[in-house]
Formats: structure tokens, sequence, C-alpha cells
């Protein structure tokens, strides 16, 4: 049997009454929302009964669903199943790193306020947004990114690409996209995040990263920026994860490629459980977010183990 990684979800994920099963269901999963709740009152709230619109803002987006993922891994953990590997898609890189023991889950709890704060503030200043590209090769992407002043950044799979731009330029690369072929899908986010534009919020996270005590992960913990695992740069990469493209796509091949078969991906949704089916359509691919989800993938864990 190959290594498992568990695969923490990022923003956009969200969806009301998240975490709530968890909680019922692990006493580990619990004990991350009530340290949560004491740190950031209301947080389970907003978890557990928040309606949509509250929960898309970034400043309740990012510590909810931060700790709905590491209530999902935890909750794995104290059921026995031990990750070989992680990684997270965004916001969640920083839930992986606190599982991996970079920095303790309640200070990686106040840091994921501290940068929802400062990319809630980048996104204020200025008109941008997000869109997906669909059915066009990543390099024609690039192409017209280049043409039109805006910035290719989550390489999600083969022919997904996500784009960040300024309000007018996106306008016109989308009409450019069409004409080329390809399908855009606007994203329901509040500013243009993983580019440039983000460059206020790197520089306020590297500022509240120099205060922190980073240790070494006793998991290898694979970089957004690099899609390669963390190494002595933990600041420089975290401080640029906010500013710089997620190499998603890269990230699952590499993984692949150092042994990883099982990918289970922690914490609201199945969007990284979509993506990787796609690119590695070999590998099993488990979610835990609620009771469900959790009960199938106890149960194919303890029938794969039953044949060792």
């Amino acid at each position: 049997m190959g290594k498992i990684a568990f695969v923490f979800a990022g923003q956009g994920a969200q969806y009301p009454g998240m975490g709530k099963e968890l909680c019922e269901i692990s006493p580990s999963a619990k004990a991350v929302f009530e340290r949560a709740e004491q740190l950031r009152p209301g947080t389970m709230m907003q978890c557990f009964e928040g309606s949509k619109e509250e929960l898309a803002l970034t400043l309740n987006t990012q510590p909810c669903l931060y700790s709905v993922d590491l209530a999902a891994a935890y909750a794995l953990s104290e059921a026995g199943i031990r990750p070989d590997c992680l990684a997270g898609f965004s916001l969640g890189e920083v839930a992986a790193l606190a599982f991996a023991e970079v920095f303790e889950p309640e200070k990686g709890f106040l840091l994921v306020c501290k940068r929802a704060e400062l990319m809630q503030k980048a996104a204020e200043e200025n008109e941008a947004g997000m869109v997906a590209v669909l059915k066009l090769p990543d390099e024609r992407v690039e192409a017209l990114c280049r043409e039109h002043g805006v910035w290719p950044v989550n390489y999600n799979c083969d022919g997904q690409l996500v784009v960040s731009g300024m309000t007018g330029p996106l306008t016109i690369f989308t009409k450019a996209v069409g004409e080329a072929g390809g399908r855009v899908v606007p994203l329901a986010v509040s500013g243009g995040f993983h580019s440039p534009l983000m460059a206020s919020a790197s520089e306020g996270l590297l500022k509240a990263l120099v205060e922190m005590e980073l240790k070494q992960p006793r998991i290898p913990v694979y970089a957004n920026v690099t899609a390669q695992p963390y190494g002595e740069n933990l600041r420089e990469l975290l401080t640029l994860q906010v500013k710089s493209p997620v190499l998603w796509r890269r990230t699952v091949e590499n993984m692949l490629a150092d042994g990883v078969d099982t990918f289970i991906e922690v914490g609201p949704g199945t969007t990284l459980s979509g993506l990787i089916k796609r690119i590695a359509p070999g590998a099993t691919v488990l979610n835990v977010q609620d009771r469900e989800s959790y009960n199938i993938t106890i149960s194919q864990w303890e029938e794969r183990h039953a044949d060792r």
C-alpha cells in the first residue's frame, strides 16, 4: 500500500452548517471548535448556523474554514489514520501546517484571523475579482493573461486555470477567452487573490510571522508556491503564498511521484477531491466533512487494513 496524504480544503468550499456533525462524533474535533470559540467568540455559531452570505465574508470564511479543516483532520487522527504527507489549498495550507505542528493550532487560528483581515483590506483597495477558465490549455490562458494585464493564479488541473485581475481588464479578458474557444466561470470572491493585488497583505503577514515561533513540519507539507515540501524557508513561503499562484496540479503530481496513492480531503466540500480525480484517475480519493463521509472513509480504511 502506498502513502496517504491529507489535503486541506481552501476558501470557497465553505457552506452553512459545516463542521457540526464532526463536533458531534469526535472529541478531538469538538476541542478544535471550543478553542476557536475562546479565541474568537461566535466562530462555532458561524460554522454551524451562519448564512451563506455571512460565511462568504473573508473575515469569517478563513477562521471558520481553518477550524473545520483541522477538526476533520484530528477526527481522522483520533480514529487511527495517520497521513504520510500533507497539502492545503491556499487557506488550507495554514491548517496543514498547524496539523504538522509548525505552530500550535491556537496560534495558527490567530494567524488566520490576521491573514483574513489583511486580505480583506487588500481586496477593498482594488475593484478586482477572479474567474475560472475552462477548456483551454494553460499556455493559451497564460498568453491571454499577458495580453490583457491579468494574472493566472490557481493551476487547479488540466483545462482549469483560475485568473485574478482588476474588474475592467478581467471583463475584456473574459471576452477574449470566449473568442479563443474557452469558457469562463466567475468566482464568488471579494478580491483578486493570489496575485500582485495582494502585495500589502503579504507584507502585513510577514510582520505577523516574524513574531511567531515556527518549527520544522513533523509531517512533510507541500507548499502552494513551489509544489515541493517546505524546508527552512517557512516564513518566506507563507508570506509569498497570498500573492503567488497556487500550483495545485503540480503539487498532486509531485505527491504521486513521491509514492502517494490515497488522498483524503479534510474540511468542507469535495472540490479538491474532484480536482485530484482528474489529475490522478488511478488514486483512491476520499473525504471527511460530516458524519456520512467520515463513516465511509473509516469503513474503507478498515477494509484495506483487513487485507494487509
